[in-house]
């Protein structure tokens, strides 16, 4: 006796052909390649979107908020004096103020005081107060004081700057002095700087001549 079985013609067990071809018509269960691949490019892309969109209003907000970018208070000459107690401000120290990213000094040390007026220029001879933006020209690098010399030194590259930011021709790459923010001192002597417009520095000078203070020292913190 025979072992296999036999099934009925109506139930076959096999695909056919012509049952092959009508699948091809149905859509598809489940999801292809195709719209995975469309479907990740589509997320890359949103996620990118979304990253550029924060960036920008983490940008944008401080200016809303009275941050960096916008107009930034820092205080009197006596309140940047006591804060910074340490530091010989009132002799034409810089001073830095973390809220404006700007080293601040006196122009003329010989009167310890800010001036009534405003300086669109950032130039601060007449107010008698200069705020630096803390960025080496260069490339970008945040140069500090030092207290032996009185001059801001770039760490990163070796470019260094008088007190108040004149760049010394010759020591270092930074192609310009140190840039400057718009200020203002109001009739309470609050000086206030508009850290959204910035006032490139000068061209360099040469090491004796004039525009560019000597060093208090002969060895400097470099």
């Amino acid at each position: 006796m025979s072992h296999y079985g036999v099934e009925p013609a109506d139930k076959p067990k096999a695909l056919t052909s012509q049952t092959i071809k009508a699948l091809r018509h149905e859509e598809v269960k489940g999801i292809s390649r195709r719209r995975l691949l469309r479907t990740t490019i589509g997320a890359g892309f949103g996620l990118w979107l979304l990253e550029v969109t924060a960036g920008t209003l983490s940008f944008l907000w401080p200016n809303l908020e009275g941050g960096f970018g916008g107009k930034v208070s820092v205080g009197t000459f006596d309140s940047l004096k006591n804060q910074n107690a340490a530091l010989p401000f009132s002799e034409g120290y810089p001073v830095y103020v973390q809220e404006a990213r700007a080293y601040i000094m006196l122009v003329d040390p010989t009167r310890p005081e800010f001036t009534v007026g405003e300086d669109p220029t950032g130039d601060g001879t007449a107010l008698n107060v200069r705020a630096l933006y803390q960025r080496c020209p260069h490339l970008g690098c945040k140069p500090n004081p030092c207290i032996k010399t009185y001059w801001l030194e770039c760490a990163c590259h070796g470019s260094r700057f008088d007190r108040v930011g004149t760049k010394a021709d010759g020591i270092g790459p930074a192609p310009r002095g140190m840039d400057r923010f718009a200020l203002q001192v109001d009739e309470d002597g609050l000086l206030t700087l508009d850290t959204g417009k910035i006032t490139l520095g000068t061209p360099p000078v040469a090491l004796g001549r004039p525009g560019l203070e000597a060093p208090r020292a002969a060895t400097g913190c470099i």
